[in-house]
C-alpha cells in the first residue's frame, strides 16, 4: 500500500488532496499546525499529525512518526498581497521561511529514506504567479518561483536514484481562504506608505470584480498532485486549473 505525506491539510488544497489519496486507497499521513481529527473520515490508513514547516525540529519530529513515505506533497504555504515597499522585514522573511524553505527542509528530511530505497515522488505546489507576474505579489511570487528553481534541479540530480520531483501549478482559487486570508493580513499591516493606497484599491477591486476570468478549483489541484504521484511520464510542471493552463500556454 502507498503512502502520501501531504502538508497543510487544515482546509483548502491539503484537505482535498488528502480526502482524494484516502477514497483511492493510501495511506494518509495528513499534517496541519493544529491537529483536527474531524476534518477527514475515520479510517485506518489515516494518520494526522501536528507539523510547524517553519520549524525544523516539527519537521524532524513529523517525518519521523510518519515512517515510510512514498510520496510528499509540499502544500503548506502563506499568502501575501502588499506592494514590496510595504512588507515588512519580518513578513518577508515569514514567508520565505514558509513558502521556500520549509519546503526545502521536508525535502531533505525525507530524501534519506527514499534515497535508500531508491524511489520516491516529491510534489511541490507553487503557483501560476509564477507564470505571469501581478502586481502586489512580489515577495509571494519570489517565494514561489525559488521553488520552481529548486524543484527544476532537483528533478535533476534525483531521476538518476529513481525518485521524482514535480512542480504544481494552481491559479486563482475562489474557493479556498489563500486569497481572503492573504488580503486579511495585507489590511493588518500598517507598512504601505499612503500614496500606494489609490492603487492598491484600484487593483484589488478588478482582481476582485473580474467578469469572464477563469479560475482553478480544488479538484483540479487534486488531480494534478494525483497525476505527478501516480504518472512516471507526467511532465515536471503541471498547471492545475483553466486560469493556470492558459498562462502557462
Amino acid at each position: 500500500m502507498n503512502t502520501v505525506m501531504i502538508t497543510g491539510c487544515s482546509s483548502g488544497f491539503g484537505l482535498e488532496t488528502a480526502r482524494f489519496f484516502l477514497e483511492n486507497g493510501w495511506s494518509v499521513i495528513a499534517t496541519m499546525r493544529k491537529p483536527d481529527e474531524t476534518l477527514l473520515p475515520a479510517s485506518d490508513r489515516l494518520t494526522i499529525l501536528p507539523l510547524d514547516i517553519s520549524d525544523s525540529d516539527s519537521i524532524a519530529k513529523a517525518v519521523e512518526a510518519a515512517g515510510p513515505i512514498d510520496v510528499l506533497v509540499n502544500n503548506a504555504g502563506v499568502g501575501w498581497l502588499s506592494p514590496f515597499e510595504g512588507t515588512s522585514e519580518e513578513n518577508l522573511r515569514r514567508i520565505f521561511e514558509t513558502n521556500t524553505f520549509g519546503t526545502m527542509e521536508m525535502v531533505r528530511a525525507v530524501l534519506p529514506q527514499m534515497r535508500a530505497k531508491g524511489a520516491g515522488v516529491i510534489v511541490n505546489v507553487s503557483s501560476s504567479v509564477t507564470l505571469k507576474p501581478l502586481p502586489l505579489a512580489p515577495v509571494y511570487t519570489a517565494s514561489k518561483a525559488a521553488v520552481n528553481a529548486f524543484t527544476e534541479c532537483l528533478a535533476l540530480e534525483l531521476a538518476p536514484l529513481g525518485i521524482r520531483a514535480h512542480i504544481v501549478l494552481p491559479g486563482q482559487a475562489p474557493t479556498t481562504n489563500f486569497g481572503k486570508n492573504a488580503m486579511a493580513l495585507m489590511s493588518a499591516s500598517n507598512d504601505t506608505p499612503g500614496d500606494y493606497k489609490p492603487f492598491v484599491d484600484q487593483t484589488m477591486a478588478a482582481f476582485m470584480n473580474a467578469e469572464g476570468k477563469e479560475f482553478t478549483f480544488s479538484e483540479d489541484v487534486v488531480q494534478a498532485i494525483w497525476k505527478a504521484a501516480t504518472d512516471k511520464t507526467c511532465p515536471l510542471r503541471l498547471p492545475a486549473g483553466k486560469d493556470s493552463v492558459t498562462l502557462a500556454a
